[in-house]
């Protein structure tokens, strides 16, 4: 950061939380303390500090400096994730990374490498080295996503971990996902072509089952 500024660049510094009580138990550096650091580290920079508190009309008078270039810094939360476009930003800190999800990470990712000039992602992590390694070797938003899945599993990926949705007996929701999409569709002509008064009998019975779960 200290070598981009020098040269003229911006940059986003990332924190997942406004303030300590947000975590509860888990102790993470918040905003506030990132500011601390970034001002004693930085004290003849301009910082902004941006976050889901702040009144709209405050933010975007934030934004607005740090747009402009009057501000180098800006210490955020993942309120900056999509709709900031700063070509001049070439740097971009996320703290605690372990806290943000691979696809979050990948939209924060693209909020430098938007100008001319080469752009630095760093996640700041203590742990889930193998998940985050994902974001090292590839920017495919796709790719990304699925190895989130497998990673973290189709209950906790979709968050329906707790919502009566089963594992699967035999299949594998990524190995078998041509398969499985070749069910929902052949699902999808009988439901077209009409069920029959069993069918819709035994569909009734599997709904109350996953008590209505959805994945959306």
């Amino acid at each position: 950061m200290r070598r981009e500024l020098a040269e003229g660049r911006q940059a986003f510094v990332v924190s997942p939380s406004i303030d300590p009580s947000d975590e509860g138990k888990v102790q993470l550096r918040d905003i506030q303390a990132m500011e601390a650091l970034l001002r004693s580290i930085f004290p003849d920079e301009g910082i902004e500090v941006v976050h889901g508190r702040l009144k709209a009309d405050e933010m975007a008078v934030r934004m607005g400096r740090f747009v402009a270039g009057e501000a180098k810094i800006l210490l955020a939360t993942t309120v900056i994730e999509v709709g900031v476009d700063v070509p001049n930003a070439t740097v971009m800190v996320v703290d605690h990374a372990e806290r943000f999800g691979l696809s979050q990470l990948h939209q924060l990712r693209g909020r430098v490498g938007r100008g001319a000039h080469r752009s630095h992602f760093l996640m700041i992590s203590g742990s889930e080295t193998e998940r985050l390694q994902t974001l090292v070797e590839t920017q495919d938003g796709f790719r990304i996503a699925q190895r989130d899945l497998e990673l973290r599993g189709p209950g906790e990926f979709f968050g329906v971990r707790q919502a009566g949705l089963p594992q699967f007996q035999v299949a594998d929701l990524v190995r078998d996902r041509r398969l499985l999409t070749r069910c929902r569709e052949a699902a999808d002509r009988a439901l077209a072509h009409g069920l029959s008064e069993a069918q819709a009998d035994w569909l009734k019975r599997e709904q109350v089952r996953l008590k209505l779960a959805e994945v959306t």
